[in-house]
C-alpha cells in the first residue's frame, strides 16, 4: 500500500485520486485497489486490484485510471499489472475512503 512518505510518484498517487470508483464516490487510491506505481522513462506501471474477480466496471476504471495519467506532462504511456494477491479486503481502504462508505450507510 501506498507510503505516507514523499516519494518520485506522489503526484501520480494524487492524480489517482481522481479517479472515482464507478459505484461509489470514492476514489481507486481511497478504495485500496492501488497497490503500487512506479516509473520507469515517460511510462507509469500501476499494480492494482479490484474488490473481486467480477467486477463489472473493469475495463472502466482501467481505462479512466490510464487516461488520467497520460495527462500528466511527463506521462507517454501507463501499464496496468492487475494483481489478486494479496486479495483486497476493506482494511485496503484509507480512513478517508471508510468515512466516505459510513455515509453512504455502508459499514468497512
Amino acid at each position: 500500500m501506498h507510503q505516507l512518505k514523499e516519494s518520485a510518484t506522489d503526484q501520480y498517487w494524487g492524480a489517482l485520486r481522481e479517479v472515482m470508483d464507478p459505484e461509489f464516490p470514492i476514489s481507486v487510491v481511497d478504495m485500496g485497489l492501488i497497490y503500487e506505481i512506479e516509473k520507469e522513462g515517460s511510462t507509469v506501471h500501476v499494480k492494482m486490484t479490484y474488490t473481486s474477480t467480477g467486477c463489472a466496471c473493469m475495463q472502466w476504471i482501467e481505462s479512466d485510471i490510464r487516461n488520467r495519467l497520460l495527462d500528466e506532462a511527463d506521462v507517454d504511456a501507463v501499464e496496468i499489472n492487475i494483481v489478486w494477491d494479496p486479495a483486497w479486503t476493506v482494511d485496503n481502504m484509507t480512513e478517508e475512503g471508510k468515512r466516505k462508505l459510513k455515509r453512504w450507510g455502508v459499514r468497512a
